[in-house]
Parts: C-alpha cells; sequence; structure tokens
C-alpha cells in the first residue's frame, strides 16, 4: 500500500508541473479594413501569477500566403520560448502574430503596406498596437517593443522598423523580402490582380531603396533601433538581403547579419527562433 501511494504521489508530481504559458487567438474589428481580423498571443507563465506585472512584447509576422497561426502550427514558437525562458536565454514577453492575409492566389489580400483595397499598414499602427497594448499588461514604450518576421514578415518587419523607428527597440528579419527588382513584377491579369498589386507595394516599399535615399536625421533615428538581418545561403531572398547589408554598411548604420547553412523553409526559421528571441531580450530595456 504504501508503496502504491509513493507511486501515485510521484506521478502525480510529475503532471503537476503549475502554471504554463499560454497560446490564445482573438478577434479584432477593424473600421481601416472594414473587415475582422485574427491575432494570436503568447502569454508567459507568470501572467495569470503576477497580475500587477507588465512584459515587454513582440510582433511576431508571418509570411505570404500564411497566417497569425503559422508560426505556433509549423514554428512551434511557444516551445521554443518555454525553453529560452528556463534556461534563462531569453526574458518572459508578450509576442503577437496578427494575422496580414492568406492565400493571395486565391483571392485573398496580403501585405504589410497600404495598397488599393488594403489600408494594413494604416490599420496596424492606428487600430492593432493601440488594441494590443490596452488589452494585455504591455510595456507601451519603444525600449520595451520589439519586431520579427519571415520573408514577407522580414520585409516588414524591416520596412515597419525603417519608418517608424521612435516605436521599436530591434527588428530581426529572416529569409526577408527586402525588395523586388523592377523588371521582375508580376504583370497584372487584371485591375484588381491582388498578387500583382503585392508586387507592386514591395517595389515602392524597397527596404534597399529606402537606406540609400535616407538623409542623415533618417540615418541616425535608424540607428535607434538594434538590426539582425539572418538569411539562409540557399535562399532565393540571400542577394537582396546581401544588398540591404551592404546599403545598410554604407550609410553606417550597425546591424548584425548571418549567412547560415539553409534555405526559405520552416526549419531555418525555426531554428532562427533561438536566436531572435534571446536577441530582443538583450536590447529590451536600452
Amino acid at each position: 500500500m504504501l508503496g502504491f501511494l509513493l507511486f501515485s504521489f510521484s506521478l502525480s508530481a510529475q503532471f503537476d508541473q503549475g502554471p504554463q504559458s499560454r497560446v490564445e487567438t482573438h478577434t479584432i474589428t477593424s473600421q481601416v479594413l472594414s473587415a475582422e481580423r485574427q491575432y494570436t498571443v503568447f502569454l508567459p507563465k507568470s501572467y495569470d501569477l503576477e497580475p500587477g506585472r507588465q512584459y515587454p512584447i513582440l510582433y511576431l509576422l508571418h509570411g505570404m500566403m500564411d497566417t497569425n497561426t503559422g508560426w505556433y502550427e509549423r514554428g512551434h514558437v511557444k516551445d521554443v520560448m518555454d525553453q529560452l525562458v528556463a534556461s534563462g536565454e531569453a526574458c518572459e514577453m508578450i509576442i503577437v502574430t496578427p494575422d496580414a492575409g492568406g492565400n493571395v492566389f486565391e483571392g485573398y489580400w496580403n501585405g504589410y503596406f497600404d495598397m488599393p483595397g488594403w489600408s494594413y499598414e494604416t490599420f496596424f499602427f492606428t487600430e492593432f498596437l493601440a488594441h494590443i497594448e490596452s488589452e494585455y499588461r504591455v510595456i507601451g514604450e519603444k525600449s520595451y517593443r520589439a519586431i520579427a518576421g519571415l520573408s514577407m514578415g522580414g520585409g516588414g518587419t524591416t520596412s515597419y522598423a525603417q519608418r517608424y523607428p521612435e516605436l521599436f527597440s530591434s527588428a530581426y528579419a529572416m529569409s526577408a523580402l527586402m525588395s523586388i527588382p523592377e523588371g521582375n513584377a508580376v504583370p497584372p491579369q487584371s485591375p484588381d490582380d491582388k498578387m500583382a498589386i503585392l508586387t507592386r507595394s514591395v517595389i515602392d516599399h524597397s527596404c534597399i531603396k529606402y537606406v540609400e535615399e535616407a538623409d542623415d536625421a533618417r540615418k541616425e533615428l535608424m540607428r535607434t533601433v538594434k538590426w539582425f538581418v539572418d538569411c539562409g545561403d540557399d535562399d532565393f531572398l540571400i542577394d537582396r538581403n546581401i544588398e540591404f547589408y551592404q546599403a545598410m554598411r554604407r550609410a553606417e548604420i550597425p546591424l548584425e547579419f548571418r549567412v547560415r547553412d539553409g534555405a526559405h523553409t520552416w526549419e531555418y526559421w525555426h531554428s532562427a527562433l533561438y536566436i531572435s528571441l534571446p536577441f530582443a531580450s538583450r536590447n529590451f530595456g536600452k
């Protein structure tokens, strides 16, 4: 009987791990977009235990054809965060992934910029940030707000931090769609061809051109952001990321640049979380 009780206690102890981090998905009704948009939130395990505590926040942007759930279902953000917080490599933070689209080939709007029929950037900065940072216990200051993203979201990350440097302490761009050469633009099949409109918006918001044309005052503002660019050596966007790195070097804007073994894949972006989350953590509060 004693052995059974000891076994039961041991088994109970293994499964009774106390409070855990959690992931939630909610919806915001946007007046700007005239639509409802979902978003997914990671909350650290201390969130309910310490109701008076405020947290740094990371806005994590998805890629083209993906949605707000991709980073959790395929990137396994929750598992990586739990591991990094337990090891002391990352601090507890709130992570928010908005939904900027879906499958554009199926007629869904997509992209992080304002374009005809889709004013997503206006929505993000006038509605979404205010909603998130009032709904959750966020330290609503530049030094505790970071942004990161992959592919199209990496380009969005870079462009947002370039043009709104007063809002973000750090920016981590993975396999980023920094620009599209003019000759590679998608020719429109019809006036409302969403892929052609999206392609045009990326060209118009070229992260490389933005640095090249920045005046001294804008360069100085960009230096207030900690930059990290991470791209695989077999990624089809590697040349655009190298061009961005070179433009930043010429402009004397400090950044970390890594070319690692890999391609434009979830395996690569999952591995990037082990670098990007500690990077954001190190730069909070600075």
